[in-house]
């Protein structure tokens, strides 16, 4: 890789954005002297440090105008070819490193009046509430010869055209969408507004500013806002997955343990390592700092305090004046110069009132990190470095995009050379076959599909298929279900909801019974006024059973089909990405689809009517040799709720009565003891059989006769329902997961191919419009042109990455081996920044 030496870096534009209005012999520009202020020193380091910069920085960097020149040739044109490879990637979806600036923070967070701030002129609305529902992207070129800011919206229509577009017109325009995307159903849209801005001071930077994250209160009243705050969330975490990208993370807090925006920021930069973190709105923190130390924590916070490595190794710290550009009454800047000269002021005198709050002057870190004029420099030199590095890279990814192109655009030729239905048809079986291959292959198991743009966490499984709950409402936490967070599709996510599944259901435990179903569940036998609480116990463990399965069942199914169904679009883009996908027809394509939805909703019900159909069976009639696995269960529980022997006899002989006794049933005692007096001394084995003897007596007795629901005979009820529960839960999930591997999955395996030849050649025979020749030759012309036109871009975006190469290495030969590399040079640059 080729890079220039450290001290021949070209300098950034806006590095002397500050001092330029200082140096200026405009008048208008000239940078206002910080107030004094009693027991202030003078003039504060920081600005005698900008004025140093200006004062040493090399002759060939500036003319007698003040303008700034880049010390390496092309520079200018490295930067155009950036913003055009960003385009190129947003137009065409290729997957295009382009670096850029994201900017991220919570709506007041003063993230659009940072983006201002660094542009050097107004353009939007700022303050509360939503003010931005698509993301903004704003390629800035700085060009010396524009006093004012030239603006160029580009369409959105194909091919993409440039129109140049006042300030006024432009936020015109971005108010507009707003009011349409209030309309819809979301709100919101990830497609991003592209803006060329070009302007004398303007910094080299491509920066997206995204929609505001909102922190929305719970509470069902707050619902509304709570779904926007979601797919703000979901717009901005889609744009951060972007490894290329630089996230520019807003805090508006004096304290750096709340985490507001850094808590999102850190779902797709875990470690913060491409993020670099500002705390806005620094004139506002100032004046709440009452001890030295605080502002010291404040400005250089430890690393346990920002969970990561950011970018820079400490977080900047900005300030923008209030008030907008304009004519009116309510405006408080006549013209952009005049809120580029606040701006400076405000970064100069927030360095004024951080020493008097230290007590001393400011060290030459901290001075780099306070001000927007040091975000600038910093953005600017970080995102030219990595255009150099990313030169040598995006040749070979320019060259590969080339040839795809190319083949693309000869292959639509033919097609077109060769369109009819003979041709089509054969086409049409090709991709049948294909199709069939990829589907398998992602059921048995594969990783041809990327995991981060098609796979599926559990989290978002269960927001789009469906959550398995309780009947009490409780899902199964994350940590408990295996491979949770890692994002699956196909055989993979199918066996990851199979096991929630079975980790929830064997889980459940009957509730306890009430007395009141007790009672009504013993009625009144056919023959008989006497009580069956056994029967009792069946109907109410059968009942429950019933009510608690079948909607899990239903869950399971419907979790299922949407895992089975996401295979489809991962297919189709398997196929796109090899070449065999026909999109010149499109609806043979939803012929496909529609005949691939039928299969799994058919599949699903005569899968669920299967498992219905034994949960019925198990609920339709108890057999003990199922339920309690062996004839000593029910002895057991009943054992589990007698009392023990050492108890008198006389004591059980109210068991289950509480106070009834049956007739007779003292005076039979009286006389089988009047029978046999000899008998006053029993062996302990005679007395344990009596005792058993009498237990089983007046426990059937109270069985039979009595109503009056005793806590003991309540507590058996209970036993035996949850023996019949369980064993109805045990053999409901077995089933369940056999007769959905064998009459669901597998039928997607070994059924489906078959159904689908069946179907098609079925329509080549009896229907004449399976293939719409002429929608077909349209679609191929059209493709054809938009390959033609992007097939243009990418040659003219390819010529221009080798031009600027060439002039690299023609002016940068390849160091010596022997010679230090560029990482050991240090980086001569006005701040001397440790992270550069």
């Amino acid at each position: 890789m080729l890079r220039p030496p450290a001290h021949m870096l070209p300098t950034p534009v806006s590095s002397n954005i500050v001092a330029s209005y200082a140096l200026s012999s405009n008048p208008e520009l000239r940078l206002p002297k910080p107030p004094d202020r009693p027991g202030s020193r003078g003039p504060s380091s920081y600005w005698l440090e900008n004025l140093k910069c200006i004062r040493d920085r090399p002759r060939d960097c500036c003319d007698g105008s003040g303008s700034i020149h880049f010390t390496i040739a092309g520079n200018e044109k490295l930067y155009e070819a950036y913003n055009e490879l960003h385009s190129l990637a947003e137009e065409f979806h290729k997957p295009f490193d382009a670096p850029a600036i994201l900017v991220v923070g919570h709506q007041t967070d003063g993230k659009s009046a940072l983006v201002e701030a660094l542009m050097g002129f107004q353009f939007n609305h700022v303050g509360g509430g939503t003010k931005t529902r698509r993301p903004i992207t704003m390629h800035m070129k700085y060009n010396a010869d524009c006093a004012q800011p030239r603006c160029f919206l580009v369409s959105e229509d194909q091919p993409h055209r440039e129109k140049e577009q006042s300030l006024d017109e432009i936020q015109a325009y971005i108010e507009s969408e707003n009011k349409r995307l209030e309309g819809e159903t979301c709100q919101f849209s990830a497609k991003e507004i592209i803006l060329k801005i070009e302007y004398k001071f303007c910094p080299n930077l491509t920066i997206i500013d995204t929609p505001g994250l909102i922190s929305a209160a719970p509470g069902l009243k707050n619902e509304t806002l709570q779904s926007q705050g979601g797919a703000v969330e979901a717009i901005v975490l889609l744009k951060m997955q972007r490894k290329e990208f630089i996230i520019l993370c807003l805090e508006d807090s004096s304290d750096w343990s709340n985490a507001t925006t850094r808590r999102i920021v850190m779902q797709a930069d875990p470690e913060l390592s491409r993020t670099i973190l500002v705390s806005t709105k620094l004139d506002t923190r100032i004046p709440q700092f009452s001890r030295p130390d605080d502002v010291k924590l404040f400005l250089k916070p430890p690393g346990c305090l920002l969970d990561g490595n950011i970018m820079g190794g400490s977080p900047f710290f900005t300030s923008v004046p209030s008030g907008r550009v304009g004519s009116s009454k309510d405006s408080v800047f006549p013209s952009n110069t005049h809120f580029q000269e606040a701006v400076a002021a405000r970064e100069a005198q927030d360095v004024v009132l951080l020493e008097e709050k230290l007590n001393g002057p400011l060290s030459r870190e901290e001075c780099s990190r306070v001000g927007i004029s040091r975000l600038r420099w910093f953005l600017e030199e970080l995102l030219q470095r990595r255009y150099l590095d990313s030169v040598p890279n995006i040749i070979p990814t320019l060259n590969k995009e080339l040839r795809t192109i190319t083949n693309k655009l000869q292959q639509t030729t033919q097609d077109l050379g060769e369109l009819n239905e003979t041709r089509l048809r054969e086409r049409g079986r090709i991709f049948r076959d294909s199709l069939l291959a990829k589907l398998s292959l992602l059921l048995r198991g594969s990783v041809v599909a990327s995991p981060e743009k098609y796979g599926e966490s559990l989290q978002d499984e269960r927001l789009q298929g469906g959550v398995i709950v309780s009947p009490d409402g409780l899902q199964m936490p994350h940590k408990h279900v295996p491979n949770a967070t890692m994002r699956l599709y196909g055989g993979a996510q199918y066996h990851r909801a199979m096991a929630e599944f079975r980790l929830i259901v064997g889980k459940l435990k009957c509730h306890t019974v009430s007395r009141e179903e007790i009672v009504n569940a013993c009625g009144v036998e056919d023959i008989h006024d006497g009580t069956n609480y056994v029967r009792a116990a069946c109907v109410i463990a059968t009942s429950k059973a019933r009510d608690v399965f079948e909607p899990l069942l239903h869950q399971l199914g419907f979790r299922l089909s949407h895992i089975l169904r996401r295979s489809l679009p991962i297919a189709f883009h398997l196929l796109q990405r090899d070449g065999d996908y026909i999109s010149s027809d499109a609806f043979f394509v939803r012929r496909i689809a529609s005949a691939f939805e039928t299969f799994v909703d058919s599949t699903e019900r005569d899968c669920l009517g299967k498992c219905m159909e034994d949960l019925r069976s198990m609920t339709r009639y108890v057999t003990w040799s199922l339920h309690n696995k062996g004839r000593s269960a029910l002895r057991h529980f009943l054992g589990s709720v007698s009392t023990p022997n050492e108890q008198s006899a006389a004591s059980m002989t109210n068991i289950g009565l509480e106070g009834f006794s049956p007739p007779n049933s003292s005076n039979s005692c009286k006389q089988d003891s009047k029978v046999r007096p000899e008998n006053n001394v029993t062996l302990p084995n005679q007395e344990s059989s009596q005792t058993t003897h009498v237990k089983l007596v007046n426990l059937l007795e109270s069985t039979l006769w009595n109503r009056k629901l005793a806590p003991t005979l309540e507590d058996i009820v209970n036993a035996l329902v949850a023996q019949i529960f369980e064993g109805i839960r045990d053999h409901c999930v077995a089933s369940a997961e056999m007769k959905f591997n064998c009459y669901f999955l597998m039928p997607m395996v070994d059924k489906f191919p078959t159904v689908l030849r069946e179907t098609l050649e079925t329509a080549f025979q009896k229907d004449t419009d399976v293939f719409n020749v002429a929608q077909v030759r349209r679609a191929l012309e059209k493709n054809r042109a938009d390959l033609a036109l992007e097939l243009k871009q990418v040659e003219k975006l390819h010529e221009k990455f080798i031009n600027i190469h060439h002039q690299l290495s023609s002016a940068y030969p390849s160091p010596d081996p022997q010679q230090e590399t560029f990482d050991e040079l240090p980086v001569d640059t006005p701040d001397n920044h440790p992270s550069l």
